[in-house]
């Protein structure tokens, strides 16, 4: 159920039932020359729809801005200071406990999010509100990612590129899939822009010309379908899980 589908009546009978809610979370931003900048909120409506279609639950309206300030010098890159993005998601998710939502899944796309919805999800969950938890897509499936792609690459690279070649393949630059991957940084690892144990960049520019990782060349829509289904299928067992949970049981445990 899509929550910006229905007329106030009919979703009545939903909060009387039920009390969880999908909210899907992205970015608008530089996602190489190759894909378009709504990639990261294009992916997580796509799984939280598609879930909510699956399972019968709400997902509600897609935050397409979110912190994004590392790829900034790319033209069109749109963010929210940290501070703003966390007080308006935790806002979000205390409306929707007003009407009677007390579980949340932020079922997110971008890796610049993850930190600041945790801690949404920490404050909520600290003063009784609410259990709301970050779901990264990939992180649900990473033997999957490993086995399609030689170098997967953390921004722009092949299971982004895969997706949105099955989601919305009008909206990629099939011709410069091999400029992405010669214009980018394809081996990226733990030491990347690390010099004597300190992490010595901010900006996603300062390791890549054209913002990208990976090697994009990997891609295929076929590929793009494989990810999105079993992605899907992790969500969808992740919302029964948590529906089936005791609130009481997510509460905090008391004092010791």
């Amino acid at each position: 159920m899509y929550l910006g589908d229905e007329a106030w009546p009919d979703l009545e009978s939903y909060f009387e039932s039920e009390s969880l809610a999908l909210v899907p979370v992205g970015s608008t931003e530089q996602h190489g020359p190759h894909l378009p900048e709504a990639t990261d909120h294009l992916i997580a409506e796509a799984l939280a729809r598609e879930a909510a279609e699956r399972t019968g639950y709400l997902c509600t309206p897609t935050v397409t801005v979110g912190v994004s300030p590392h790829h900034r010098q790319f033209h069109g890159t749109m963010w929210v200071d940290p501070p703003a993005f966390r007080t308006y998601m935790e806002s979000l998710t205390r409306n929707l406990t007003y009407h009677g939502i007390d579980r949340v899944i932020f079922v997110n796309a971008h890796g610049g999010n993850v930190t600041h919805l945790r801690e949404v999800g920490r404050r909520l969950h600290e003063d009784g509100t609410a259990y709301a938890i970050e779901w990264m897509w990939d992180e649900s499936i990473p033997e999957l990612v490993r086995e399609l792609f030689s170098v997967p690459g953390p921004h722009g690279g092949p299971k982004e590129t895969a997706m949105i070649m099955h989601i919305a393949g009008e909206l990629v630059h099939d011709d410069r899939v091999e400029s992405a991957r010669d214009g980018g940084l394809v081996e990226w690892g733990r030491d990347t822009g690390r010099h004597f144990g300190a992490r010595t960049f901010y900006d996603a520019i300062d390791n890549t010309e054209n913002g990208v990782l990976g090697d994009q060349t990997d891609a295929t829509p076929e590929a793009g379908e494989q990810l999105f289904e079993a992605a899907t299928e992790q969500l969808c067992q992740l919302c029964d899980w948590l529906a089936g949970q005791e609130f009481e049981a997510l509460l905090p445990a008391e004092h010791v």
